[in-house]
């Protein structure tokens, strides 16, 4: 039996199976996609379905995904954890550009408490490290805004197993955010650090982008016949299956979707399937 749930920092508990609010906003994670009460319709179905964690970013419409969350679900449940990420700027939908100054992120930091509604953040993801900013810096920006209460749990997104081993000498990390799926997994080495440190490691991308296709589609539709499942379920339940520190936050905008990827979480694979499912590889 895998773990379904999962302590973040040694004091949030959640359900590893989360929600991720990036395809509530349009192509490039700019602007809406589609009618404002679908959005709010999926998130309060996540919950209903029993989802404990959010994941979203201020970049994400801009500000459009924690407005969202928020309308949706504010007041939250109190096993509800919120995640969200700060340090990159956009300016469109194809244009990211990375903002490490400390008091750029006590900026974003709070401007995302506004609109989330919440007096802490209970997972704050440091979206990307700024090169032009050393870590200690931007960091210990992060590190102030906990001390003042206003974030609960410190988080990185896509670093290198080196660039974490030199967070956790600086302070305090809960989580990593890095893409890994059954197709991609140059991050094994940040996830081993994660387990070795008790991190939590949110996986982007978790459904592969649509690459569930080719030579590994024929793998995956042998397996997911004999659990009446989908390529999509099988890759989710292959996280699970991998390491209980994977937490997995897949998002759509489809009600539909939505409980088909939580019911990934009922989809037991065995010895013999999770490994013709490690010898899958992009084709």
């Amino acid at each position: 039996m895998i773990s379904e749930t999962f302590v973040l920092g040694g004091d949030r508990p959640l359900r590893r199976l989360g929600f991720g609010t990036a395809q509530l906003t349009g192509p490039g994670y700019w602007g809406p996609r589609g009618k404002r009460a679908d959005a709010l319709a999926v998130l309060r179905r996540a919950v209903e379905r029993g989802v404990t964690l959010i994941d979203t970013a201020d970049n994400y419409g801009p500000d459009l995904a924690e407005e969202l969350v928020a309308e949706a679900l504010h007041p939250y449940p109190a096993d509800l954890v919120i995640a969200t990420k700060g340090g990159v700027v956009r300016t469109s939908d194809s244009a990211w550009h990375i903002a490490g100054r400390p008091e750029r992120l006590r900026a974003m930091c709070e401007a995302s408490l506004r609109r989330l509604r919440v007096e802490t953040i209970d997972l704050y993801q440091l979206h990307r490290l700024d090169p032009e900013v050393p870590m200690a810096e931007q960091l210990g920006a992060l590190d102030e805004l906990r001390q003042e209460g206003k974030i609960r749990h410190i988080g990185l997104d896509s670093v290198s197993a080196e660039q974490v081993e030199q967070a956790l000498r600086l302070t305090g990390i809960a989580s990593v955010q890095n893409r890994f799926n059954l197709l991609d997994r140059e991050s094994a080495a940040v996830l081993a650090l994660c387990e070795a440190h008790g991190l939590a490691f949110l996986p982007w991308f978790p459904l592969a982008n649509g690459a569930l296709t080719g030579e590994a589609a024929a793998g995956l539709d042998r397996i997911a016949r004999q659990h009446g499942a989908t390529r999509g379920q099988l890759a989710l339940a292959w996280l699970l299956h991998r390491s209980p520190v994977l937490c997995p936050t897949p998002g759509t905008g489809s009600p539909a979707h939505l409980d088909e990827n939580l019911d990934a979480a009922q989809v037991e694979l065995s010895e013999g399937e999770l490994k013709t499912l490690d010898a899958l590889r992009a084709s």
